[in-house]
């Protein structure tokens, strides 16, 4: 199992850009084999910061992704939104089970 999680900050001016983007992006990635959750919520309380988590069963789809037309797409809107930061992690190798 592979988790993507994280930050971008971005231009909050360019927030309808980045949820249209996002929207389509989502869309579909949730359809590619191996692609088990992929999300993004938008900080209450600090506009401009997008929190990002994606989950995937294996690097082989994680790589599979990364190569898509969609996501080269979305390079597009990224470059539009006025990054002023990234900070996403990649997380391999975790096991899963209940919190509580």
């Amino acid at each position: 199992m592979i988790i993507i999680a994280g930050t971008i900050s971005f231009d909050p001016a360019k927030r309808d850009a980045l949820e249209s983007g996002f929207a389509t992006m989502q869309a579909e990635t949730l359809k590619e084999a191996g692609c088990e959750a992929y999300d993004f919520y938008l900080s209450r309380h600090e506009p401009g910061v997008v929190f990002m988590f994606e989950k995937w069963a294996s690097d082989e789809a994680l790589g599979s992704h990364m190569a898509s037309p969609h996501m080269a797409a979305f390079g597009t809107v990224m470059g539009a939104i006025g990054i002023k930061g990234v900070d996403i992690k990649k997380y391999s190798g975790a096991t899963e089970g209940p919190l509580f």
